[in-house]
């Protein structure tokens, strides 16, 4: 069977809503601020051969490396109506707060694909509350490792590795709750994958799912053709130390753009270095893919059909391919933010880039006895050839909410004592660069902090002439404490976060 056009449309958003109903079930379930409020989560469907079928409109740096955490389970040997967990990074995973739940949907018997949902959990254990310690230098210190494991085997929970999992965390109740949630989501993708075979037949679906990957490879590799000058274009950029060096580590780039394909090698860039700023591989093509989709428009189906124009060439052993135990925890906020931003600007010659966005997810945890909390902080966006960049909001792989301050405040003991635009932090052009965000928060009593942000020393670049976004501060009580810090707060204490500006676009008086 080849579909038309109109059922083409008509299956791409059929897949589309099992996903997007997927992230609203977990959302209306989940219990911690970070996927209730800040829907720091990502779903998706995949095939019986672990190829991507369509994902929600969540997180590009979640949604890119979920493949390998499929290909992961699918290596485990799963039985319908299993559902696996895992969260390590060199096994399928990103770091270590990212735990992914992969369920292999039950169709008369067999698996007929894999509904997947992964979640930042706010605590999985180690060193430091929230388990984003600053200076990381081995994965252990960074929590949890759990391998792919059968969190239900034919539909029944395994009790034991709950109880070992919720054993090793600081908040227990609030795991077993998002958990359940990703559940809950994991299991309605699977029921509505059902209903949509029950209504047209199992060969109708394969066959849909075979002709919407060959059509969102056409139109990539046509619109590729269509928007990017062939060439060989190369860039470098850098990440501000690893916690636990200050020094540049370079992240360097070379974009061959052939017909219809990309060719994206990262030869010479850092080795994995002895702090966190390291990432697997499965994050580094996160990034790749990313950048992308925002090469060839919106209106192309996103799944394992357009990941076929793309091939990633990376040196093992490197920041960007490190291998196991090298810490891991910055690599997936942080460094693959820095990956998108150095292809953008390699491709600025080939094709119509935005200027650099902030370029940061801005971490923050904080904790105490019994509680932890984790957030990250919108900035400015870069400016485009079509018009200024957004204030205030997450760019890059960063696709989430901010934590409203009403519920912040009730559940913490915590005051944010200012929460407004960074004025005059865009950079000028034809059109100016977003505005970061400064955000206060005052202690009001002993409270563990962690930080880990970018974009401190090195400005948001602008393009085509335009200037660069200012960059970010952090301050302890007025006094700079730098891009990364582990440290306690008393109360009375006010830590003070000013968010990076996006870069500006062009030359001129700004718009």
């Amino acid at each position: 069977m080849t579909l038309d056009a109109i059922g083409l449309e008509v299956m791409a958003h059929a897949f589309a809503g099992i996903a997007e109903e997927m992230g609203a079930v977990l959302v209306a379930s989940a219990l911690s601020p970070n996927v209730r409020e800040r829907r720091d989560s990502s779903a998706a469907v995949f095939d019986a051969d672990g190829e991507l079928v369509a994902q929600a409109a969540h997180i590009p740096v979640h949604l890119g490396a979920m493949p390998e955490a499929v290909a992961a389970v699918r290596a485990a040997n799963p039985e319908p109506d299993d559902t696996f967990i895992l969260n390590d990074p060199y096994t399928g995973g990103t770091h270590l707060p990212d735990i992914t739940m992969v369920h292999a949907i039950d169709l008369d018997g067999s698996v007929a694909g894999y509904t997947v949902v992964r979640a930042h959990h706010s605590d999985v254990g180690g060193a430091r509350p929230g388990s984003m310690p600053p200076d990381s230098t081995e994965v252990f210190e960074e929590g949890l490792i759990v391998p792919p494991v059968r969190w239900t085997r034919r539909g029944r929970r395994q009790d034991d590795v709950a109880r070992l999992l919720l054993a090793n965390v600081r908040t227990p109740a609030m795991r077993a709750g998002d958990l359940a949630a990703q559940l809950a989501a994991c299991e309605r993708g699977a029921q509505r994958f059902r209903e949509l075979v029950a209504r047209r037949g199992r060969a109708e679906v394969a066959g849909a799912v075979r002709d919407l990957l060959d059509y969102a490879e056409r139109r990539t590799r046509a619109a590729l053709g269509a928007r990017v000058r062939p060439g060989r274009y190369e860039a470098v950029d850098y990440l501000e130390g690893d916690g636990t060096v200050t020094e540049d580590l370079p992240i360097r780039v070379c974009v061959e753009v052939q017909e219809g394909s990309l060719v994206v090698d990262f030869a010479g860039t850092a080795p994995a270095s002895a702090g966190n700023a390291n990432c697997p591989l499965s994050v580094t093509r996160s990034a790749v893919l990313f950048v992308l989709r925002c090469l060839v428009g919106e209106d192309i189906p996103t799944n394992g059909g357009m990941h076929r124009a793309v091939e990633v060439r990376s040196p093992r052993g490197s920041i960007v391919n490190a291998t196991w135990p090298h810490a891991v925890a910055a690599g997936n906020v942080e460094t693959s933010q820095r990956i998108a931003d150095t292809l953008f600007l390699a491709l600025e010659p080939a094709a119509a880039v935005s200027a650099a966005g902030q370029g940061t997810m801005n971490n923050v945890v904080f904790g105490g006895s019994g509680w932890t909390y984790y957030e990250t902080l919108g900035g400015g966006q870069g400016a485009s050839p079509t018009g200024p960049g957004p204030s205030g909001v997450h760019v890059g792989m960063s696709n989430t909410r901010n934590t409203p301050i009403e519920v912040f405040e009730l559940e913490h003991p915590l005051r944010v004592t200012t929460y407004a635009l960074r004025r005059g932090s865009g950079g000028d052009g034809r059109y100016a660069g977003g505005m970061g965000v400064v955000r206060a928060y005052e202690a009001l009593a002993d409270v563990d902090v962690s930080l880990i942000s970018e974009r401190r020393r090195h400005a948001p670049r602008g393009a085509r002439g335009g200037g660069a976004g200012l960059v970010g501060v952090n301050r302890l009580n007025g006094e700079p404490l730098g891009g990364r810090a582990a440290f306690r707060m008393r109360a009375g204490d006010v830590l003070t976060i000013e968010t990076p500006g996006g870069g500006g676009w062009g030359v001129g008086a700004s718009s």
